[in-house]
């Protein structure tokens, strides 16, 4: 293999990791740290949540890379603004279930479930990008693919890492007040962040101006 190539994956690995801790990839992500008992669940939450993004990055980018294709602005900005839907939600079942926290635990099978579809969405809203970053670095499908790869093994350990040191606040909570308040301050912090998404998109980004004109 030659060292050029070599090099890219390398800077591959790098941005994956770097990928994976973007605001919007945190906060979702940490709205199930929050509803966790055990760092271990919440870390592999995090390993999940990358292979769903990783899976949807490789089959789109694959797709695209072959047919030598793009996805429309307009479709990538859609499903931009579609994660802050998503965020929405997110944090405002998380606001919902704070109540609860310290009597429901979700089940290990939900939990990563939950992670992997939150990791597709991410992966679906990301892979205009992807494929642009990757079209440009690379001269063979293969060489796409494993550089999607290299670039998700990166996302898988960012976010395993960063979901680690995540749970730690809710896992060693002094008191049920205490978790519940950060559990609180999660859905907040989500719910708010996913409104300025989609504010965003639709009006500085002109997505609405797009849709409706």
């Amino acid at each position: 293999m030659e060292m050029s190539l070599l090099l890219v994956l390398g800077i591959g690995f790098v941005l994956g990791i770097k990928h994976a801790l973007e605001p919007d990839h945190v906060i979702a992500v940490s709205t199930i740290a929050s509803q966790s008992k055990k760092i271990w669940k919440s870390s592999l939450a995090g390993v999940f949540w990358g292979i769903g993004h990783t899976l949807t990055l490789l089959v789109f980018g694959i797709v695209l890379i072959l047919l030598k294709d793009e996805i429309p602005e307009a479709w990538a900005m859609s499903l931009e603004f579609f994660v802050g839907i998503m965020l929405v939600y997110l944090g405002m079942t998380t606001l919902f279930s704070w109540k609860k926290a310290h009597e429901h635990v979700q089940s290990e099978r939900s939990t990563y479930l939950k992670s992997t579809v939150i990791g597709v969405v991410h992966g679906l809203a990301g892979s205009a990008a992807m494929v642009l970053l990757t079209m440009s670095t690379i001269d063979f499908v293969w060489q796409g693919a494993l550089y999607i790869i290299i670039f998700g093994v990166g996302t898988c350990l960012g976010m395993l890492l960063f979901t680690t040191i995540l749970s730690i606040p809710f896992v060693t909570a002094s008191s049920k007040k205490v978790n519940r308040s950060l559990i609180r301050m999660t859905g907040v912090v989500s719910t708010v962040f996913g409104i300025y998404y989609m504010y965003n998109l639709g009006v500085n980004e002109r997505l609405f101006a797009i849709w409706f004109g």
